[in-house]
């Protein structure tokens, strides 16, 4: 006899819908599973063998055959286990099929039955489209209202056959609790002492959704600015929540409901598949991409291997990821605000007369480790220094973080008006239109690219960062040369790795 139920795998951050065919016949008792499984499917035998017989239900002695089709891509995880199941039941007869009519499976069978989380559960239920998908417990939450179609729910494989066997109908999930703040909170920027300059590259960075590099000596703010970041991010907009949503749950961790911007800061030992993506079958999602709608942040940016940070040029410009293997490709969303911090040199203290022990060498080689093509993508790079001691000692704080936000969160809105989330994907093409520039201000653009200080590149991202600078001025008008003068006094240039200024 033969049975077809409707599943799912996980590609990406996508859900590939797949039939699981289970075929029971007569001849010597065995089990195949064939359409390119990996080895946690085919490892699905012993735990549908020990499932059944632990809930009381029975291992048919036949020749059984799975088939996941269609076959021309590879299978993973371990989320397969209950339709194999559910597939095997209604092939050997201890299920009516009338009774899986319009239902999709997915999920991870234990031992004794019961029925275990999978990673990318929203992705999964979304691939089944037009069918009421069932998943464990633990997963159905998390789907629950997130997707168009319906999601039931088992903690048990025998309160699963129960309910199907007596025409009962499946348990709804509890839809999973919105928690926001899951996440440590974000450092305050009234905690801050000094650092001007650096809290207005911030400020700029936040409202226009512009990378920053942050070049400074140990213990100068450099991590605690960076971690302030995510502190004046508005909230997140429901399109962009449900992607971080579906991320999270395609990297197997909690995907509740949330408008906070996400933080990751990956170690510099990380390798290049955990910042980038890919590895498994599925081609999991990376730092980066569990980073999108928010900020990364790379402390000791120096210390990553070159090839991971030039393989974020491409990120950095369209917002996504390409990640390509031999047999599957698949494009993983990563549009994030990047945050670098360095030292000036190898020893940390370049800049400061007398301090430096670096050679000359040294220096340049460390000066060598970003690349140009990297460095011309960041809009903003200030040099942060140690705070004085007047600073440190009895001085009052800056701004708290929700005064700035509110800043940031007005120059946002004049982006949206314009068609985009944030300045920093202004459409190179309708600058002139949606960013002009007074004549003064052109003038002074134009003399940059004369001596070589910009690159095309460079040109509109100056720009760019101009437009934020008049939004946070509440100036809606062209922007002006001040402007302008600001965003060139932000923008990045190696010397700052070298123990030089502007």
């Amino acid at each position: 006899m033969l049975a077809s139920i409707p599943s799912a795998v996980l590609h990406g951050v996508d859900g590939i819908p797949v039939a699981v065919e289970v075929h029971v016949s007569n001849g010597l008792p065995g089990f195949t599973v064939v359409g390119l499984p990996d080895a946690a499917v085919r490892e699905s035998r012993d735990r549908v063998r020990a499932a059944l017989l632990s809930t009381g239900l029975p291992w048919p002695l036949r020749r059984v055959t799975v088939n996941l089709a269609p076959s021309g891509f590879r299978k993973g995880g371990a989320g397969l286990d209950l339709p194999i199941a559910v597939g095997l039941l209604v092939a050997a007869g201890e299920l009516a099929p009338v009774s899986v009519d319009g239902l999709a499976f997915a999920g991870e069978l234990g031992l004794d039955g019961s029925l275990r989380a999978v990673p990318g559960a929203l992705a999964v239920a979304a691939a089944v489209a037009g069918a009421t998908v069932v998943l464990p417990e633990a997963s159905a939450s998390e789907a629950f209202g997130a997707v168009p179609g319906e999601v039931r729910c088992a903690s048990h494989l025998g309160e699963l056959v129960t309910r199907l066997r007596a025409g009962q109908p499946l348990r709804r999930p509890a839809p999973a609790p919105v928690v926001p703040d899951t996440a440590p909170a974000a450092p305050d920027l009234a905690e801050l002492r000094g650092q001007a300059l650096g809290r207005r590259a911030l400020e700029v960075a936040a409202a226009g959704g512009h990378h920053l590099l942050l070049v400074g000596p140990p213990g100068s703010g450099k991590t605690m600015l960076a971690s302030a970041l995510a502190g004046i991010l508005p909230t997140l907009p429901p399109p962009v929540s449900l992607e971080v949503r579906l991320v999270r749950s395609a990297a197997g961790l909690a995907a509740e409901p949330g408008t906070r911007p996400p933080f990751r800061a990956p170690h510099p030992g990380a390798s290049a598949v955990s910042i980038l993506g890919g590895g498994a079958p599925g081609l999991r999602p990376g730092e980066i991409s569990l980073a999108h709608g928010g900020v990364l942040f790379l402390d000791e940016m120096g210390e990553f291997p070159a090839a991971v940070l030039d393989a974020l040029r491409q990120p950095l410009e369209e917002g996504r990821i390409r990640v390509c293997r031999a047999r599957a490709t698949v494009e993983l969303p990563a549009r994030f605000v990047l945050v670098g911090a360095m030292n000036p040199c190898p020893c940390g203290e370049g800049g400061t007369p007398g301090a430096c022990r670096c050679s000359a060498a040294s220096r340049a080689r460390y000066g060598r480790r970003l690349s140009g093509p990297l460095l011309d993508r960041f809009d903003v790079a200030v040099r942060v220094e140690r705070p004085g001691g007047t600073a440190l000692v009895g001085a009052e704080g800056g701004e708290p973080s929700v005064t700035v936000a509110g800043r940031v969160a007005a120059a946002r809105a004049q982006a949206a008006a314009r068609g985009v989330r944030t300045n920093a994907e202004l459409p190179a093409a309708d600058l002139d239109r949606l960013a002009p520039v007074d004549g003064t201000a052109r003038d002074l653009l134009a003399a940059e690219v004369g001596r070589g200080a910009l690159t095309g590149r460079g040109l509109v991202r100056v720009r760019r960062v101009a437009r934020t600078i008049a939004d946070l001025a509440g100036e809606p008008g062209p922007v002006g040369s001040d402007h302008v003068e600001e965003a060139l006094l932000l923008r990045c240039r190696r010397d700052l790795l070298l123990g030089g200024d502007r």
